[in-house]
């Protein structure tokens, strides 16, 4: 019983009529008429300190009619100037208080409204005074009603100062959310999608012509490797949203891929396709543009492997290079001999946001981005410069198109060390030097 007392009395509600109360005490050794200003001043106190909405009466309103209650009273009140001055006392902070809260709480389309009212309120209030006093009532007007400008215009700033606060507060809340889940959607769009787009190709082509049992037993063991890739990917998205003190950055900062990473995603994309890959990756190139620039060219040719294997009709053989550039810098190129057209068998609808979501990305970095396989991605240095060739149209030129490339980007210059890689012996990328 006492500890249910002792949490009464600490409620905020509570404490106002307390407070109300004790303003309107000196009243019972006054006039009646004074009873006027003190109830006036009990209701400022309440309705001031009082936790809004109650029931169904929101701040607006109780704000508002407290403002029109003191101008009422302020034109009404028939008792002696006084009594009007004692409890202005009591009114006068409540009314700043009450001002400061309506526009630091009340809505936008009734803000102004409501804090014109009471900020009026305040500042007439010694009108209330001065119009009943026996001395000169218009200097002494001029003169009070000069003074309770400065809380008047005091108590507004502070008001304007906590709503504007409140706005930056909610806009950076809505943009770190935002930026979550962007992070979230990217980690789901960059590993689920590429592991479950292999796996969906694995089930059609095995749909295409019988299979032994040891085809089968290795086509099963693709698809259980690739579904445990995409869980492990899917678990860690939930166990970050799950997570009460995350603040979303922890989806990137536990899986950082670089550019050394590139020779195990060309070998599983090889070992889960009859298209046969080869990698290109100049071997001064790690570390050279930093961890995050090289996430960046990881995921771009995850994106651009995971395209060529949804709509590279017919293809049978890509190149992924990567290449230095002056900057320090590198180009990052992807290029198959494909026709462009979908090659999953059923209608899917959605999807096309990972090359959106990658362009934000590159360009954030600095970097540009077109086209839709190849791409440079600049380093932290110098302002990138980026071009980018879309997949030929027909199998003939896009065999040419590789042909140019490898001429481009074979022989190395001044003995540069590149790492060879093929589909069929990416993990042992052969150190040369050309």
């Amino acid at each position: 019983m006492q500890s249910g007392t002792v949490s009464a009395w600490r409620d905020r509600h509570s404490w106002a009529g307390l407070l109300a109360f004790l303003v309107l005490c000196p009243a019972s050794i006054a006039p009646l008429s004074g009873w006027v200003v003190a109830v006036t001043a009990a209701v400022a106190t309440a309705v001031a300190l009082i936790r809004w909405p109650l029931r169904r009466t929101s701040l607006a309103h109780a704000a508002s009619a407290t403002a029109a209650l003191s101008l009422l009273v302020d034109v009404v009140y028939p008792g002696p100037a006084g009594l009007a001055l004692f409890w202005m006392l009591f009114e006068m902070p409540a009314l700043l208080t009450l001002l400061v809260r309506a526009i630091w709480f009340v809505p936008d389309r009734q803000v102004v409204v409501v804090a014109v009212a009471c900020g009026a309120a305040a500042l007439l209030l010694p009108l209330r005074f001065t119009v009943r006093d026996d001395g000169p009532a218009l200097s002494a007007s001029v003169i009070l009603v000069a003074l309770a400008l400065f809380p008047v215009a005091a108590a507004a700033g502070i008001g304007g100062y906590l709503r504007s606060q409140d706005k930056r507060r909610v806009r950076a809340v809505t943009e770190a959310r935002r930026h979550q889940r962007l992070r979230l959607a990217g980690d789901l769009h960059d590993f689920v999608a590429h592991e479950v787009t292999g796996i969906v190709l694995e089930a059609q082509a095995a749909q295409l012509e019988p299979l032994d049992a040891e085809q089968a037993r290795a086509l099963l063991a693709r698809i259980e490797v690739a579904g445990l890739r995409a869980l492990d990917s899917m678990d860690h998205t939930v166990q970050t949203l799950r997570d009460p003190g995350g603040d979303g950055d922890d989806v990137a900062s536990a899986r950082v891929y670089r550019l050394a990473d590139l020779p195990e995603l060309v070998e599983r994309f090889s070992s889960g396709s009859s298209i046969r890959a080869t990698l290109d990756l100049a071997g001064q190139l790690d570390g050279a543009i930093g961890a995050e620039r090289e996430a960046a060219g990881y995921a771009v040719v995850l994106e651009a492997l995971t395209n060529v294997r949804r709509h590279a009709h017919r293809a049978t053989e890509v190149l992924v290079y990567v290449r230095a550039l002056a900057g320090p810098a590198v180009e990052i190129g992807v290029v198959d001999d494909g026709r462009a057209g979908g090659s999953l068998t059923g209608p899917r609808t959605g999807g096309g946001t990972g090359l959106v979501g990658l362009d934000e990305r590159v360009h954030a970095l600095g970097g540009e981005l077109s086209g839709s396989h190849r791409h440079r991605l600049d380093g932290p240095v110098h302002v990138p410069c980026a071009r980018a060739d879309r997949a030929a149209d027909r199998p003939a030129a896009g065999r040419a198109a590789l042909d140019r490339l490898r001429r481009q980007v074979g022989p190395g210059t001044g003995g540069e060390a590149r790492h060879i890689c093929r589909s069929a012996d990416v993990q042992r990328c052969v150190n040369a030097d050309d």
